[in-house]
């Protein structure tokens, strides 16, 4: 397959902190879709008109973002893609200013203002592998999902796209999270929309109501696919543990109460929490 190549500078409005941000995508990406190379973090498009390669890399002022496409009319939905990965669009004066408005969490702000929140470029992809990261470590995870796209995959350029369709039979899971797969993947062909212009109402309470899909699982999908920038993992146990040290309230339903006031920005609050643990999410490699 042929691609053509484009090169552009991604601007954004400072601050922005690229440690947990990139760092979260270097340290879950999926080997054959994603990869880290040379300071430049890679992964594969599925576009309006086809598919594409792009290739991201963090400086002071801007991100440098080439695009390899299949089809050149979607350079602007690859761009797109791109912004929303990064979260690139957010006012980080105003996110700052209203989390650092809570005592306890204005010294994380200060150490890292503009922190953002590390998305997708696909919301279903992302809900597949939520489910084949389920009760796993980040490892296992990764290895589940590359394992997925080593036999599902579509080969574009030297990665691959992550694959949508195929039978959860296949995967080295219990049945139960099996069952899960099926119903999700199930949905997603009904019409359920994860996209950044879905409903996120509708999203919420479809994913909801399928076997398997607890707090966390929906929140992660509406924080990371839908971009909600109010979504909120409060029985996340890295969230609790960083509470309970920063003397927030550490029980799920004490933190929510206390997390009202960091609306509508909790996702946020969210990052900065998981940030204070010493996890590779949380920092480039060097």
């Amino acid at each position: 397959m042929r691609l053509e190549k484009f090169s552009e500078r991604l601007p954004f409005q400072a601050p922005l902190c690229p440690d947990n941000l990139f760092g979260h995508l270097i340290a879950t990406a999926v080997p054959g879709v994603e990869e880290w190379r040379d300071g430049v973090y890679r992964r594969t498009l599925r576009l309006p008109d086809g598919f594409g390669i792009a290739a991201l890399q963090p400086f002071p002022d801007h991100i440098a973002c080439t695009v390899e496409l299949s089809d050149p009319r979607d350079l602007a939905s690859a761009l797109d893609l791109c912004r929303f990965l990064l979260d690139l669009d957010t006012d980080p004066s105003s996110v700052d200013d209203a989390l650092s408005a809570d005592p306890l969490l204005a010294p994380l702000i200060s150490t890292a203002p503009g922190r953002r929140v590390p998305r997708t470029v696909d919301g279903a992809e992302f809900a597949i592998r939520a489910v084949l990261g389920q009760q796993v470590s980040t490892k296992a995870a990764r290895t589940h999902a590359a394992r997925l796209v080593s036999r599902h995959g579509t080969p574009v350029g030297d990665l691959h796209l992550f694959p949508l369709d195929f039978d959860p039979a296949d995967l080295a899971m219990p049945e139960s999270r099996r069952r899960t797969m099926s119903a999700l993947l199930e949905a997603l062909q009904s019409g359920l929309d994860l996209s950044p212009h879905a409903d996120r109402a509708v999203a919420r309470e479809w994913l909801a109501s399928l076997p398997g899909f607890g707090p966390w699982t929906v929140e992660s999908i509406a924080m990371r696919s839908l971009g909600d920038p109010d979504a909120f993992l409060p029985t996340d146990l890295g969230i609790r543990l960083a509470a309970k040290a920063l003397g927030l309230p550490s029980t799920p339903a004490a933190l929510v109460r206390r997390a009202e006031a960091w609306r509508p920005w909790r996702a946020y609050a969210v990052q900065h929490l998981w940030a204070t643990g010493d996890h590779e999410v949380n920092r480039i490699p060097a």
